[in-house]
């Protein structure tokens, strides 16, 4: 019988792998020093570079298409997930976890909240949101968890609004703030040593809206930073697993609702038992799907058979070099229809468009680098139905080779690869449909 382990999943908004372990200047001395306590993955990637099919990916292990959530779970959109029960609250409690959700969820609206099976919610006031104070009630609730008499092993998913753009910082409608719970000033930042995204000219415009990404990430990074220190202070380390990541690429042009690296690469770092531990970092690829079936088997629960993943155990054991010789990535509906499909191995990635006229626009959070790339004819470009990049030598993914003959037997393998997933999992897409919302959406 494995002792009782407590599990927290620390999430943000639309921050991929910009913070400061994963080399960029971006200040995060509290993800720093928990990255060199534990295990961070370099090459971790969502199963969709959108909010509510990234979120519900991680939480029932399944792809978005498999589990129902084609597109944004809020209204007007309004996609449903096939069967809630496959939520990973509803596992854990079967076994005797106690579930508590704060902040953020983003995969049933707020008035569902109560079939996700949490027994416990941290903000009733703001349901399914962030508030200002979450940090601090999460870490209440794990002091108060460590005091009980029946100390009840727990899993606490805790979501905050950072990095997200939003309108509460700057003129109504910018998009200039990305800390929509504890706003600062934009114009105020000091922008002049900032370098922005390697795949944006340096501006000055560019350098202050990335000014203020990094104020977000900064104070992303406190509050966290002050969820983890809770747990060390309560004595339960030894006995928690604390997942930190995000759901997809920053809400930049190209990156999220983009099939990119830029739009799947998210961070992810891990700290626990069982390995999770020593400052290691891996090279292998890896996804949210494979953390359903990690928390299985670090808790000692047989796992559903719905997983698509893999536990990502034997990897940090040592014990395989790599879990997975491709990933499969998924775009349906942000905004507006963009449906698409990838596939990556180590060096390739194969996308196929349902539509080859993009990015759409209306698919990119609105930003003073949204305007400057609308400005200069980047949006509703001719991307065509089927991409392909050689990733270690156009890492930017920026040269599409998909009629290089040079690479004409590796892109009909990942043709074939692509295709057999697809049927493998039933997918909407191989009959060329964009799963239109229930809800009246705005395609």
């Amino acid at each position: 019988m494995k002792p009782r382990l407590n599990i927290l999943h620390l999430h943000s908004h639309d921050t991929g792998r910009y913070v400061q372990p994963y080399g960029h200047a971006v200040s995060t001395p509290r993800l720093q020093a928990f990255a060199e306590q534990g295990v961070l993955f370099r090459q971790a990637f969502c199963a969709a570079p959108t909010c509510s099919p990234s979120r519900a990916a991680l939480l029932t292990g399944q792809s978005p298409h498999v589990c129902g959530m084609h597109g944004l779970s809020n209204p007007p959109w309004s996609y449903r997930l096939k069967d809630v029960g496959h939520l990973l609250p509803h596992t854990l409690k079967s076994a005797g976890y106690h579930a508590v959700l704060g902040g953020v969820q983003h995969v049933t609206p707020k008035e569902e909240i109560g079939t996700q099976g949490f027994d416990e919610i941290l903000n009733h006031d703001d349901m399914g949101e962030d508030v200002a104070d979450l940090h601090e009630r999460a870490a209440a609730f794990v002091h108060r968890a460590a005091q009980a008499e029946e100390r009840k092993p727990w899993f606490m998913t805790v979501g905050f609004d950072q990095t997200h753009r939003d309108n509460c910082q700057g003129e109504p409608e910018s998009g200039g703030g990305f800390s929509k719970p504890d706003p600062y000033d934009v114009a105020a930042l000091d922008s002049r040593y900032t370098l922005p995204p390697a795949i944006y000219p340096d501006r000055p415009e560019i350098r202050q809206d990335m000014a203020s990404y990094r104020e977000g990430v900064r104070r992303l990074d406190a509050r966290m930073g002050h969820v983890i220190a809770a747990v060390d202070a309560a004595g339960v380390a030894d006995e928690t697993l604390i997942i930190v990541t995000t759901d997809h690429g920053i809400a930049w042009p190209g990156m999220k609702c983009n099939l990119t690296d830029h739009g799947l690469g998210v961070m992810l770092m891990m700290r626990g038992p069982e390995g999770f531990t020593g400052g290691r970092v891996v090279d292998a690829m890896v996804t949210h799907r494979d953390l359903y079936p990690t928390i299985m088997d670090l808790a000692g629960i047989a796992g559903p058979d719905w997983m698509e993943g893999r536990s990502l155990l034997p990897l940090v054991r040592g014990e395989c070099e790599r879990l997975h010789d491709e990933i499969y990535g998924e775009q349906g509906w942000h905004e507006v229809a963009e449906a698409a499909r990838a596939v990556r191995t180590e060096r390739f990635k194969y996308i196929r468009r349902l539509d080859p006229v993009g990015p759409k626009s209306a698919n990119c959070d609105e930003g003073p680098t949204k305007k400057l790339v609308a400005a200069w004819g980047g949006f509703d470009r001719g991307l065509g139905d089927e991409l392909f990049f050689d990733l270690y030598l156009d890492p930017q993914e920026t040269c599409n080779r998909i009629n290089d003959a040079r690479y004409a037997d590796e892109i009909h393998r990942l043709r074939g690869k692509l295709d057999d997933w697809m049927k493998r999992t039933n997918d909407p897409f191989l009959d060329g449909v964009a799963v239109p919302p229930p809800g009246p959406g705005k395609g």
